[in-house]
């Protein structure tokens, strides 16, 4: 019998210092960032326009495309070996990018079957 994996995925961002002991890490600094638009930049990856300007991005959609598969291949290999997942996804203030990413990974998780615990490290920092 095999034990369910003990996953976690959280947002962090770059500049705040890159987070250590992690088993993947994901840089999104490729995706279009919505800090540039000015009706984006106050709101976070949480807010539906934020997530829709990232997630549906060309970039965003080839993205998933890739990772969707890879990440549910990790998760059944991390659980048939019985060791802890951790998995960083990193943009460059953890507002944007990396929270719409985290939370459409964790949901796609969910949907597959598997528990996750998700958090956002840096979501709550200046803007500025």
């Amino acid at each position: 019998m095999t034990s369910e994996v003990r996953a976690e995925i959280f947002s962090f961002g770059f500049k705040y210092g890159q987070p250590h002991e992690v088993n993947l890490l994901w840089d999104l600094r490729f995706l279009p960032n919505p800090y540039w638009v000015e009706d984006l930049r106050s709101r976070t990856g949480l807010d539906p326009a934020v997530a829709e300007y990232v997630l549906q991005s060309p970039e965003g959609v080839e993205f998933f495309g890739y990772v969707e598969p890879l990440l549910l291949f990790f998760l059944r290999q991390y659980r048939a070996s019985g060791k802890d997942l951790r998995i960083a996804i990193g943009c460059t203030g953890g507002r944007h990018r990396s929270v719409a990413v985290t939370e459409r990974l964790a949901a796609l998780t969910l949907a597959a079957g598997f528990t996750i615990a998700v958090s956002h490290r840096d979501i709550d920092r200046d803007t500025g």
